[in-house]
């Protein structure tokens, strides 16, 4: 019995804890009539997206929409309102409604309120740009990552494929709320397609309906739907040649289609976008080498058996270079066609062969983007060199896959695994030329010079209290194109009191050039003309290679031979007008400026190289070239495809004719006076 209760004690006991424990367990559920406290809020979510316009729904082509959300003065405060900046939030949308895929879609918005773009979601600069970036003139967005948009027939009508939303922030100037600051122009860049009546809809929307144009006949697209390839000064192949789940092999092809561009000792730079970096590189090599950035980071640990100190490159934004001539043989660096040259790219009407640059590199990527598949390639490319012209390159498109010869011999092609393109095409300088012209002529002792701060420099107030950076350069004599410009005040003030001109006081700044070129028309005759062209060297830089051209709009047809030098006439846009000249074998190399043998005593020698030029005025099967003592200077010179600043005035004969005009009508009387004396 009392064994049975204990029993039933313990039963009882363990039942208490059971019910204890799944009640504590239970959800508390509050009473039917009890309120319970209010969630505590969130923080504020972005702004919904704009809706879709009604207007879309009548345009059968692409809708452009620009939308100003808000503005908002910010610091610092100024006085005027022109110069009161202001933040600035819009959107951008692009709705596909056409029958077709739109691939690579690209939108103009036409800026004019001197904006300052500091940040664009789901788009990139057409033109390459790195943000924040100056915008006041207009800006082309192009799509990043998603670049196509896929038709309502292809999809079903689904609006997340057919439609890219581009969220802008930045800065304006001028334009105070309630007032807006739309733009003044929202157009498709794409080829074959027309934007008209262009709307503003309650104030701060622009919209626009873009349709095929049948005037603007767009470029086929090749059967695999990437659009065609495009033409430019200068294109960059971006290949995938062997993909892997969490790293690629690239080859980078850098090629000069221009008659007259260059690239000495090119530097190409370009952003990641989805924290990639380069393990290794060949036929090239980053201008620092530097693996901090992958160290204590999620690179570091997602790879954590790779060894960093074997990485070349972990920049966002790396420089690659070329490799020296004595690398080509290397096994580890070298051994690639086309590299290994110093950086030096020619035009391809100086030597086909040396018009292109390749590299490869392997990239190592990150989640989520380790599959084969997820590529992506770097943004904002940027190419440049030493004394060439400046280069704008638009961003990277997709394109049909490249072709390369089968690394076994066998008579067959290898295709990548993906291609995209980048154009760059010359633009006009930022800053001032690296080189000038001076002219002279048979029929005046004059040199004409030079023009003052024809190449830039420091406009501080010191500079200006020594010389002056406006007052005309003052005409030299002939032995003073070889002195240093430091060296030519006595022989330039010297000239000018000789010749009755006055000097300004402070004199004129120099040209501070590295470079300078002095044409000289030489004879000019019945059945002829002829000039002299000399290269001066006067930086510390060598130019191997070098190259000069010169534009004559009128004389050019009538080149005939340049002794000392290989001149040939090329086509620029189809006009013959142009006289391309290059060192001859072994006299291709413009040696830098050096000291005289006399360091104390002797002014500093420039590198030097000189050719006569021969023109005739009649031309086989054509009417005879009609010229004056004008045509025979050129409009344009280029050095190492660098535009030239040349002079404001030309030579002139009339005050050395006038005088011998006046001494052959007065000599004349003065013999008749002088016999009449005598008589």
């Amino acid at each position: 019995m009392g064994l049975t209760q204990k029993l039933i004690s313990w039963i009882l006991l363990l039942s208490l804890f059971t019910t204890i424990q799944l009640t504590s367990s239970q959800p508390q559920t509050p009473p039917e009539n009890s309120t319970s406290p209010p969630p505590p809020p969130g923080p504020p979510g972005p702004p919904p997206p704009p809706p879709i316009s009604p207007d879309a729904d009548l345009c059968n082509g692409v809708f452009l929409s620009y939308t100003h959300s808000t503005g908002i003065k910010i610091k610092p405060t100024e006085n005027t309102t022109e110069n009161q900046p202001y933040r600035f939030e819009s959107v951008i949308n692009v709705l596909n409604y056409g029958r077709d895929e739109l691939k690579s879609w690209q939108v103009f918005v036409g800026f004019a309120h001197n904006e300052l773009l500091v940040k664009a979601e789901n788009a990139i600069l057409a033109d390459g740009s790195s943000l924040p970036a100056s915008v006041g003139n207009g800006t082309t967005f192009a799509g990043y990552p998603a670049a196509d948009l896929k038709s309502a027939i292809m999809t079903a009508g689904d609006i997340t494929q057919m439609e890219a939303r581009v969220e802008l922030e930045g800065t304006q100037f001028g334009v105070p709320p309630p007032d807006v600051p739309l733009p003044n122009n929202l157009t498709l860049v794409n080829d074959g397609w027309s934007c008209l009546n262009l709307t503003i809809k309650d104030t701060n929307i622009l919209e626009v309906c873009c349709t095929p144009d049948p005037k603007k006949k767009a470029d086929p697209i090749i059967p695999e739907k990437f659009p065609p390839r495009k033409k430019g000064d200068l294109t960059i192949m971006y290949d995938i040649t062997r993909p892997y789940a969490s790293s690629y092999w690239a080859q980078v092809t850098i090629e000069i289609h221009n008659p007259l561009a260059r690239l000495d000792n090119w530097d190409l730079s370009f952003d990641w976008m989805k924290n990639e970096f380069i393990y290794q590189t060949k036929g090239a090599y980053p201008s620092v080498v530097d693996s901090l950035a992958c160290i204590d980071g999620k690179r570091e640990k997602y790879y954590s058996g790779v060894d960093f100190s074997n990485v070349l490159s972990c920049a966002s934004r790396p420089h690659i270079i070329d490799l020296p001539l004595t690398k080509y043989n290397d096994s580890n660096l070298g051994l690639k066609p086309y590299c290994c040259r110093n950086g030096t790219i020619l035009p391809p009407s100086m030597d086909p062969t040396k018009s292109k640059s390749v590299f490869q590199m392997e990239v190592y990527k990150m989640p989520p983007d380790v599959n084969i598949s997820a590529i992506s390639p770097p943004q904002n490319w940027q190419i440049k060199g030493n004394l060439n012209p400046d280069y704008k390159c638009v961003a990277p498109v997709q394109v049909s896959r490249s072709e390369f010869p089968d690394p076994s011999g066998l008579p067959s092609n290898r295709t990548a695994f993906a291609s995209w393109q980048v154009v760059c095409n010359i633009t006009k300088p930022k800053t001032a030329p690296s080189c000038c012209v001076s002219f002279s002529s048979y029929f005046n002792d004059s040199i004409i010079p030079c023009n003052t701060f024809a190449c830039g420099g420091s406009s501080s107030e010191r500079v200006d209290k020594t010389c002056s950076t406006t007052a005309p350069a003052l005409l030299l004599p002939p032995q003073a194109l070889l002195v240093p410009f430091e060296n030519r005040t006595k022989l330039a003030t010297e000239w000018a009191k000789l010749k009755h001109r006055t000097v300004p006081d402070p004199l004129p700044c120099g040209d501070n050039c590295g470079v300078s070129i002095n044409w000289h028309l030489a004879t000019d005759y019945r059945g002829g003309w002829s000039a002299r062209i000399t290269i001066f060297n006067w930086g510390g830089t060598n130019f191997a290679d070098w190259s000069a051209a010169v534009e004559l709009k009128k004389a050019a047809p009538g080149f005939e031979k340049a002794y000392s030098f290989n001149g040939t006439m090329v086509a620029v846009d189809g006009k013959n007008t142009t006289v391309l000249m290059e060192g001859l074998p072994g006299l291709n190399y413009l040696v830098a400026e050096v000291d005289g043998k006399n360091p104390s005593k002797d002014y500093r020698v420039p590198g030097k190289q000189q050719s006569v030029i021969s023109f005739t005025k009649k031309l086989k099967l054509k009417p005879e070239i009609k010229i004056g003592p004008g045509d025979m200077f050129p409009t344009k010179v280029l050095f190492n495809g660098q535009e030239c600043s040349l002079p404001s005035v030309l030579p002139s004969s009339g005050y050395k004719g006038c005088v011998h005009i006046f001494l052959l009508m007065v000599l004349p009387f003065l013999a008749l006076l002088i016999l009449s004396n005598h008589i």
